[in-house]
């Protein structure tokens, strides 16, 4: 990598992760609630909504916290989401995610919630350890949810970009972003970049890539890359390849 865009990345990354960086992002919303159980199922619900305009996802993920009164965890564990959200209904409630489509994954994740307490537990006493594991095993575990569309990206192979950013959130730790609540089960080192086509193309702008699939094997072709700047912390350098013009979406 040349010294240039190394030094580009350290620059960028350290200027970009700082509490502003809240103000536009999805991530804000964790940071709005009470309590780790509620900030992981928050933080869980707003990634797989994370997805096309800000201007319209941001509202959507501000409604779900204003439904379920701040407690995203309480609702969904006890079934309050239903009244809302009624199983198989075809109503649109955000893109190709209707409200039945949002049913089955709030009841997918109720079930994951009354087995295990969290889906931080569920992950820990499945014995995963490291990034890409883990997001095979939340895809797994959303795997059986009915219809076309799922919340929950089907493939473990794609970019599943809005899974590592939710695993990013909830596996860095000493950042005034990400929360590290799962930092003591998965090191930041094994993360996964988040990666879409607006990544995709900040990082063939550097250098860093020459494909134009964004697949799982293309994101971590890119960590790799990224560990050459920061060994330990890979996705650090997201707050560089993010805060340049790139604007969050897709999956």
């Amino acid at each position: 990598m040349k010294s240039e865009v190394k030094e580009f990345l350290i620059s960028s990354a350290g200027r970009n992760e700082n509490e502003s960086f809240l103000e536009n992002d999805p991530s804000q919303f964790m940071h709005k609630v009470n309590g780790e159980r509620n900030r992981e199922a928050t933080a869980f619900v707003a990634a797989g909504l994370s997805f096309g305009s800000r201007k319209q996802f941001l509202p959507k993920i501000a409604l779900i916290l204003e439904l379920s009164d701040g407690n995203v965890d309480r609702w969904v564990r006890e079934g309050l989401f239903e009244s809302s959200f009624p199983a198989g209904s075809t109503v649109s409630f955000y893109r190709f995610f209707s409200e039945g489509t949002m049913n089955a994954f709030f009841r997918t994740y109720r079930d994951i919630l009354i087995a295990y307490g969290s889906l931080g537990e569920c992950l820990k006493k499945n014995g995963v350890c490291d990034g890409f594991a883990a997001v095979e095993k939340i895809v797994g575990l959303f795997s059986g949810c009915a219809g076309e569309y799922s919340v929950v990206p089907k493939n473990p192979r794609s970019a599943c970009k809005r899974v590592c950013m939710f695993l990013r959130w909830m596996v860095r730790d000493g950042s005034c972003v990400d929360l590290g609540l799962w930092s003591d089960f998965i090191s930041k080192k094994t993360l996964v970049v988040p990666l879409d086509t607006h990544v995709l193309a900040q990082a063939k702008k550097l250098g860093l890539l020459k494909t134009k699939a964004a697949s799982m094997s293309t994101a971590e072709k890119l960590t790799e890359k990224l560990k050459e700047v920061f060994p330990c912390d890979p996705l650090k350098a997201d707050f560089a390849l993010f805060g340049n013009g790139v604007s969050s979406g897709g999956d």
